[in-house]
């Protein structure tokens, strides 16, 4: 009882401290033209009230978020308990596949567009993930990867010639020296200071697009890129669309694979103890160098592939497209998701990308809901909605046996 008072004392409080701020834009009103003030005191009760509750129950879930931590395991919750199964797990990723394959079929053109462009980002965060999420490498230049990949493909078929599916692989092979390029002068420097090199990287990579017009049209762009051919038949927009459709899973399909293979080798052991502490990694024969390299290379790899499928959908490319608010946004996507989790960071993708699409019926307060979603996330799940649980050592018990035998048991997960 006593508890309950204190939080309503510190709940009244706020409430009154809110009013206060508040006062002079929600209760007073001026009217200039009868040279008068008026006063809106039924305003200043609906804020009250509403920041009183507001508070009340915001204490109440970080109350309720701080026993759950501390008594429950991550591990024993539903979405731990359906992604392990044997079964539901196997259930769950097949409707979600097939949903996927007659998505074109159940819906319009429009919604087929968009849902490429938020698998496209499916790409760019899972790639994005391998360097921050799993290395540890904080990252706010990864764009200038993408625009590597996007300019790739608009130039080579600008004066080359070459094709989508030519090009594909060699964007790709391009953004991994691009990222070699920039991590082999900086591998001395790991937070804050790499963070700034790499954002600095992003922003000449955009602004040496701006300004060589003679290669790439500056500000203007490069317009006509391209849209994939199969087996050089001819087809429509809507088919095209689809097709580049079919493409983005396919990618993502293939990426997923990759990553999931990475996180439970050698070279991904090696990135998780680089995360942990870079000394003791060296110090126990891991080869700090190739570690990073390697993370930056295969991490830029795909965004070089997401560049082209992008640079082909829109058939259009600018700098304007490659600013460092899209290094924002994937970053957010990794971190919300949980960084290192490959099912958390795809569902984080979609929600950034689509929500504030759907969200158009609200103009008006679409951003700030969305951004208030983000806030709600990152305080009561400061993991990520699915964080990344492997990579540790975990001790299973066991009933004694009647023989008196060990009843421990490792498995490394």
């Amino acid at each position: 009882m006593e508890r309950l008072v204190e939080e309503v004392k510190k709940s009244l409080i706020t409430a009154a401290w809110f009013v206060f701020l508040t006062f002079p834009m929600i209760v007073v009103k001026l009217h200039s033209a009868e040279n008068r003030v008026s006063y809106r005191w039924i305003n200043a009760l609906y804020v009250a009230i509403g920041a009183f509750f507001i508070s009340f129950i915001w204490r109440y879930l970080l109350e309720r978020r701080d026993k759950k931590s501390s008594s429950d395991n991550v591990e024993d919750s539903l979405v731990y308990k359906v992604l392990n199964h044997p079964v539901y797990s196997k259930i769950l990723y097949g409707a979600v596949f097939v949903f996927v394959l007659i998505f074109p079929l159940l819906f319009s053109t429009y919604q087929t567009n968009i849902m490429t462009t938020a698998l496209i980002y499916v790409v760019l965060a899972l790639g994005l993930n391998i360097v921050v999420g799993l290395a540890g490498l904080l990252d706010l230049g990864y764009v200038a990867f993408y625009a590597v990949g996007a300019y790739g493909y608009a130039l080579l078929s600008k004066y080359f010639g070459l094709g989508f599916w030519a090009v594909l692989p060699m964007a790709g092979i391009l953004a991994a020296i691009a990222g070699i390029i920039l991590v082999f002068p900086i591998l001395r420097l790991k937070g804050d200071y790499l963070a700034i090199v790499t954002l600095g990287f992003g922003e000449i990579i955009r602004i040496f697009l701006e300004n060589w017009d003679g290669l790439t049209n500056g500000p203007s762009g490069i317009s006509g890129i391209p849209r994939p051919s199969f087996f050089g038949m001819e087809m429509k927009v809507d088919q095209s669309l689809i097709f580049i459709y079919y493409i983005t899973v396919a990618l993502v399909i293939f990426t997923i694979f990759v990553v999931n293979r990475l996180q439970v080798s050698r070279l991904g052991r090696a990135w998780l103890a680089l995360k942990e502490d870079e000394i003791a990694c060296q110090s126990m024969g891991i080869d700090r160098v190739r570690a990073k390299l390697t993370a930056f290379a295969l991490g830029a790899t795909w965004a070089g592939f997401a560049g082209v499928i992008f640079a082909a959908k829109t058939t259009f490319v600018n700098p304007a497209s490659f600013t460092f608010f899209e290094s924002v946004i994937i970053l957010a996507i990794v971190v919300l998701g949980g960084m290192g989790s490959i099912v958390g960071v795809i569902i984080a993708a979609l929600m950034m990308i689509l929500l504030p699409e759907y969200l158009r019926a609200f103009s008006d307060y679409r951003m700030l809901i969305f951004g208030l979603a983000m806030v709600l996330v990152m305080v009561f799940k400061p993991e990520g909605l699915i964080p990344f649980r492997g990579g540790r050592l975990v001790y299973k018990k066991r009933e004694p046996g009647k023989d008196g035998s060990s009843n421990e048991k490792r498995a490394y997960s």
